[in-house]
């Protein structure tokens, strides 16, 4: 199974950004869709972001389309979330996963991090 770490959370005011990485410590992770899910204290855990395998095709959440980027890099075994234009209400817990299918429904992601804390003061 993937070991995946988070990385590069904080405190941040409105309108500031934050990039978050993720470390993967299997070789094969180049094969693997990844994605970025959130949870909100009280709320479930939702979908951010996701990337396939090679790169080539990203998908966002309504919420963060236009402000947040997921890109990858299969030689590192690295995948980030560089997020903009921060909101208060995007403070909440941010966690990696990995997968074989390109959904946003974290059934389909078997292996996550431990997550990293964003907080956006207003």
């Amino acid at each position: 199974q993937v070991q995946l770490v988070e990385s590069g959370g904080g405190l941040v005011q409105a309108g500031g950004s934050l990039r978050l990485s993720c470390a993967a410590s299997k070789g094969t992770f180049s094969g693997y869709v990844m994605g970025w899910f959130r949870q909100a204290p009280g709320k479930e855990r939702e979908f951010v972001a996701r990337i396939t395998p090679s790169g080539g095709s990203t998908n966002y959440a309504d919420s963060v389309k236009g402000r947040f980027t997921i890109s990858r890099d299969n030689a590192k075994n690295m995948v980030y979330l560089q997020m903009n234009s921060l909101k208060p209400e995007d403070t909440a817990v941010y966690y990696c996963a990995c997968g074989s299918r390109y959904t946003a429904n974290r059934g389909d992601y078997n292996s996550w991090g431990q997550g990293t804390q964003v907080t956006i003061s207003s």
